[in-house]
């Protein structure tokens, strides 16, 4: 029998791996190749902010007079997350803004105003018709001349219990002050003569069946006053506003016979207290 010497055997296993990495890399060759794994990158989702506001005040039963009543209503806004909030007080119409900027901001709003009725004083409002509830959709603007400071004005229209035309006119100073903000500014407001008819005129007939009060056509509407707010903000879902504001009727609706002691006042104040709750969603577009 031969043997192998140790030169031959070293020689003989060198060719076996020859062989074998050969062989592998053919065989490697052949194989398909398996795809890279894609990396996703994170997409950042767009937000917004929704505000849910209940509002409740003390407002005149009706433009001019001299007894009061409670009226609670819902509010809604909508801004984008990391925007601040827009600011606005209590007297604002519920508006939808079309074109908003830091300066400049306009869009739709609409307010509602109380009717007066003859079931809620019988014996002054005996032979005068109604004066029911009103909507008034309308548009505002908004310019900001300074940060602390805003100039609001509103044009509408009424629709229902009158069919005039009716504005505001309205500015603001802003203070924040911790979790506080103050704000504090007058006010002018105005309507056309069919509105002022609707509200403070009587008839001759009126007059006649009334026997309490002359008959009286009033040729516009104004009032000049002014509006404070105090707002404290808990947290980012949490503020809550108090307000109060006067208005004095001036012009020709403050000769009107309605507005006399025992059917009305001059002088108009409102009440009020709002709260607002905050939270994000996903934005639909």
């Amino acid at each position: 029998m031969a043997f192998l010497r140790p030169a031959d055997l070293l020689s003989a296993c060198a060719a076996c791996v020859l062989l074998a990495a050969a062989g592998g890399l053919a065989l490697a060759a052949d194989m398909p190749v398996a795809p890279e794994v894609p990396t996703f990158a994170k997409l950042e989702q767009k937000l917004w902010i929704v505000t849910l506001t209940g509002n409740v005040q003390a407002t005149p039963r009706s433009p001019g007079s001299d007894q009061y009543t409670a009226i609670g209503y819902p509010s809604v806004s909508i801004r984008e997350a990391g925007t601040p909030q827009r600011f606005s007080t209590p007297d604002d119409g519920i508006s939808f803004s079309i074109y908003d900027s830091a300066e400049f901001r306009f869009g739709v709003t609409a307010r509602y105003v109380p009717g007066r009725y003859y079931r809620d004083d019988r014996r002054h409002l005996f032979g005068l018709r109604d004066a029911g509830f009103a909507i008034e959709p309308g548009v505002f603007v908004e310019y900001y001349p300074a940060a602390w400071l805003r100039a609001r004005a509103e044009l509408r229209h009424g629709v229902f219990g009158h069919h005039g035309f009716v504005g505001s006119i309205g500015l603001d100073a802003i203070q924040p002050i911790d979790r506080f903000q103050v704000s504090i500014g007058p006010r002018f407001n105005f309507g056309d003569q069919s509105f002022a008819r609707r509200y403070f005129g009587v008839t001759p007939i009126e007059a006649l069946v009334n026997r309490r009060v002359t008959a009286f056509e009033p040729g516009s509407y104004a009032t000049v006053g002014g509006l404070g707010a105090l707002t404290y903000t808990f947290s980012e879902q949490w503020a809550a506003t108090g307000y109060v504001g006067y208005n004095r009727i001036v012009g020709s609706a403050a000769d009107s016979p309605l507005v006399r002691r025992g059917y009305g006042t001059p002088n108009q104040f409102v009440f009020g207290a709002k709260a607002d709750y905050s939270f994000t969603m996903p934005a639909l577009f």
